[in-house]
């Protein structure tokens, strides 16, 4: 009878130590989840590079670290693998964006888009800063008055293609004469600034002001209501950013859609993780291991 009592003791026993290895597994799986995600939401996150806009600083199947915490990490903005948007806040920032910072940003619409399809972000190098006035002419690139270095890997050599004030179309903002290597002066709003509303200025800002959550609208008499209210001024409410890619003859960028709302800056690109052609069909293995860029990996981004 004592035997069969030691028995059960001694299964008992064995039992505890499985129970406690799987609680202890099952902490350590949930601590390093919240570590991750702690990590990916407020101080680094991993990005891919899919175009050539910013040739040759970064090159197509480039993975960067992108530095989050720098300029203000932001909680999660929409619920995950959805497109709902729910309340969010930013950390203070460290510093802001600074001229010649490579930031990723989200994607603020197109030209004429007054909501952008949500949660895809782009790269580009911060050109303009909040108050900037910025001037292209014959594919230079002017920052209040003075030519603003162009960036060491930069493949942009071919002469200009176009006039001054030869317009192509689908410049920003719309109805400008502007064209991809004359562009400008136009100035980088910033929060405070006025700017003058009438029939003739409404196309240029329409998107824009809607952009910031207002209505817009014009009359044929030339009137322009902003929330239903006539006004011949309208107070921007946040600072923006035009930024561009290094590849600037083969960069949708500012020139194009318009300016980044400093607050949809995700962060800083910080280095190269790892690289490779993806051009390189993923079936051979051979193939793909040699498509590798070692000498890109650990490259820090300027």
């Amino acid at each position: 009878m004592q035997s069969e009592v030691e028995g059960h003791q001694e299964q008992a026993n064995d039992r505890k130590p499985a129970r406690r290895r799987l609680n202890d597994y099952v902490v350590t799986v949930c601590a390093t989840l919240l570590v991750a995600f702690f990590l990916k939401t407020f101080v680094v996150e991993a990005f891919r590079i899919p175009s050539a806009s910013m040739e040759n600083t970064l090159r197509v199947g480039d993975f960067l670290f992108v530095n989050k915490f720098i300029y203000g990490a932001e909680t999660p903005k929409y619920l995950p693998f959805t497109n709902i948007e729910i309340p969010h806040f930013r950390l203070p920032a460290l510093m802001q964006p600074r001229h010649g910072d490579v930031v990723v940003f989200e994607y603020p619409g197109d030209r004429d888009q007054t909501t952008p399809e949500a949660g895809v972000n782009y790269v580009k190098r911060c050109i303009a800063l909040p108050g900037d006035t910025l001037l292209i002419s014959n594919k230079i690139v002017f920052v209040n008055g003075r030519e603003f270095p162009r960036p060491v890997h930069s493949p942009y050599t071919a002469p200009s293609n176009f006039l001054p004030n030869e317009s192509v179309g689908v410049m920003f903002p719309k109805g400008s004469s502007y064209n991809p290597d004359y562009y400008g002066p136009i100035i980088v709003p910033f929060k405070g600034m006025d700017i003058s509303l009438s029939n003739s200025s409404i196309q240029q800002w329409e998107t824009f002001i809607e952009r910031e959550g207002h209505r817009v609208t014009a009359d044929q008499t030339g009137s322009v209501s902003i929330d239903g209210v006539v006004s011949t001024q309208y107070v921007i409410e946040r600072d923006y950013l035009f930024a561009m890619g290094d590849n600037r003859d083969n960069s949708l960028d500012s020139r194009y859609w318009g300016f980044v709302p400093e607050e949809n800056i995700v962060g800083k690109a910080m280095f190269v993780y790892w690289s490779w052609d993806t051009s390189v069909p993923v079936g051979s293995i051979a193939d793909k291991f040699l498509a590798i860029r070692w000498s890109r990996i650990g490259t820090l981004i300027r």
